[in-house]
């Protein structure tokens, strides 16, 4: 089960996105879709089934979007956040060995694309919730337990 959690600027990427699908994108394929059809035999008109198929990803992806806009709650900085690590925050950590790692703590529909994002849902995550700068977190996944330091945490403040 993934926290329905989003950060203002999430929230206004998906927004985009919709807008983006709806508007401009699908309105296009709609009408190469049209035209394709309009040639004749639509079983072997490639321009036809590819902007078929192409057609129902959108459609998928705007019906998945409008859901996900409604359900998920768009979470701002407080300041009384400030000095502990919360949703929206970003972290850098050290351990032992000196491979050090920055990230922003984000809901999961933020996360695809970005690198420096994990999820709230993360093990990561999760073990450095509420703590401060020099604490530190044990972080038990699939490969074992490790223990990681923070050495900062900042917000965007919108």
């Amino acid at each position: 089960m993934k926290t329905p959690l989003i950060t203002r600027q999430g929230y206004e990427d998906l927004r985009k996105e919709l807008d983006e699908l709806w508007r401009v994108e699908r309105p296009d394929i709609t009408k190469k879709v049209t035209w394709a059809a309009s040639l004749g035999d639509r079983s072997e008109n490639a321009d036809y089934q590819y902007n078929k198929k192409r057609l129902r990803e959108i459609d998928r992806r705007v019906r998945y979007l409008r859901k996900c806009l409604e359900y998920l709650k768009v979470v701002d900085y407080r300041s009384e956040q400030e000095g502990k690590v919360f949703f929206g925050a970003w972290v850098e950590i050290e351990n032992d060995d000196g491979k050090a790692l920055k990230f922003r703590i984000v809901g999961y529909d933020e996360i695809f694309g970005r690198r420096d994002y994990i999820s709230i849902d993360s093990p990561m995550a999760r073990a450095l919730l509420k703590k401060e700068v020099d604490d530190e977190a044990e972080v038990t996944t699939e490969a074992g337990t490790t223990v990681w330091y923070i050495n900062s945490i900042e917000y965007e403040k919108s």
